[in-house]
């Protein structure tokens, strides 16, 4: 009696947490790319965190400091980037299938002027901090019910995120403990997460970041370009050239040269052609600009953030290309994600499940024997004054390169 009355106890707990576990994968799932993109927020930012934590020791300030003055600032930026590219596609689309203007409250004279660097400099911003004019954005917010609705959405979406990254930053150390502790056998867990972890900073911080960054910084240097550029010598299409620059930093070796070199090429042929050979140096600045400000800095500034990827680059290529095509926006997120998890399942998993012996790191890979440092959970003081926090502490330092 005694046996049966603990196993059925146990079959309802089990059954329990299966239940709960559907309705939280459903949830999940409902709202997939709001999580995925909090958890590419948190990689984003991370590097960032841990070196505001040698400074701020309180992990909710640090946490706070690195989400809201500099994660929120740069998707503002990158949401800027993109209205300037909406109103372009708009534009060369002729106002077909893909029109922002659809939009209640949102005409073709706003968004123009929003999204054009040249009307955004010369504009005097006195003449519209005044109450009448205030009084009018409201009237005409009030009369737009649906585009407040669709704001409202957004916002809930945003905050999301950024709650969702703000407490990975925080007690992402609690929860991996909570991992290992009830779930790690033979050190398993803490070898998959560790390989897991390093990835995802890879193809996050790495990666993505890189791409995002760069789209943005292309689609505000070219538009800022066209303002001072000659009668019929200015870059055709700049914002989808800047995003299309930034989507091919993604390729290897060659990069966004694939977009601006063409580019560049036909703007001098453009400016002989018509005999406009004067306009040759904006065709000279906008190479420089598209080397140094575009190509170079971003890369200068996270390449060194990049190490330990032991992704096969032909994989994390098709991830990216067929991702979105998959799943949508998120894809470019989500199926690398995919990607490292079964990379690493079939890495360290697989052969001892195939083979029936017990699951251990080392057997798959020696090289777990001979890691100089031992395995830090928590937020502890590394050894350069830095905090260690996540499943990857003490193999990615503060800046996600492996150490020695």
């Amino acid at each position: 009696m005694g046996i049966s009355a603990i196993d059925r106890g146990r079959a309802t707990w089990w059954g329990v947490g299966a239940v709960l576990a559907a309705a939280v994968l459903f949830v999940v799932y409902s709202f997939v790319g709001t999580f995925v993109f909090g958890v590419f927020i948190y990689y984003s930012t991370r590097p960032v965190y841990r070196r505001i934590r040698r400074r701020i020791p309180q992990p909710s300030i640090a946490a706070g400091v690195a989400i809201f003055a500099l994660a929120l600032p740069a998707m503002v930026l990158v949401a800027y980037a993109l209205l300037i590219v909406a109103d372009q596609v708009s534009t060369l689309a002729g106002n077909g299938v893909f029109d922002p203007t659809d939009l209640p409250g949102v005409d073709r004279e706003l968004l123009e002027s929003v999204s054009d660097p040249e009307v955004l400099l010369a504009m005097d911003w006195q003449q519209y901090m005044t109450a009448d004019t205030l009084q009018s954005v409201l009237d005409s917010l009030s009369g737009a019910i649906d585009t407040i609705a669709l704001l409202g959405t957004a916002l809930i979406h945003l905050f999301v995120m950024l709650a969702l990254a703000f407490y990975l930053l925080r007690d992402g150390s609690r929860l991996w403990r909570y991992v290992v502790r009830y779930a790690d056998q033979g050190g398993v867990a803490e070898a998959y997460g560790r390989a897991i972890d390093r990835d995802y900073n890879s193809i996050f911080f790495g990666n993505i970041l890189n791409a995002v960054l760069t789209g943005t910084i292309g689609v505000i240097v070219y538009s800022v370009l066209n303002v001072v550029a000659p009668q019929g010598a200015a870059i055709p299409a700049a914002a989808l050239v800047g995003l299309l620059a930034g989507a091919a930093s993604l390729i290897p070796i060659v990069g966004m040269k694939l977009v601006y070199f063409p580019v560049g090429i036909f703007m001098a042929g453009r400016a002989v052609a018509l005999g406009a050979t004067e306009t040759l140096w904006f065709v000279l600045l906008f190479a420089l600009a598209s080397f140094v400000v575009v190509d170079t800095i971003p890369d200068l500034v996270l390449r060194p953030y990049v190490s330990g990827r032991s992704l096969h680059v032909g994989a994390v290529m098709v991830a990216y290309t067929l991702g979105p095509l998959l799943f949508g926006w998120y894809g470019i997120f989500l199926l690398p994600m995919l990607l490292v998890l079964v990379v690493h399942f079939v890495r360290i998993v697989l052969p001892e499940l195939i083979s029936g012996t017990e699951i251990k790191p080392y057997a798959v890979d020696p090289s777990y024997l001979t890691v100089d440092e031992p395995f830090v959970y928590g937020d502890v003081e590394s050894a350069d004054g830095g905090t260690a926090d996540g499943p990857s502490d003490a193999s990615v330092g503060s800046g996600g390169q492996e150490e020695a």
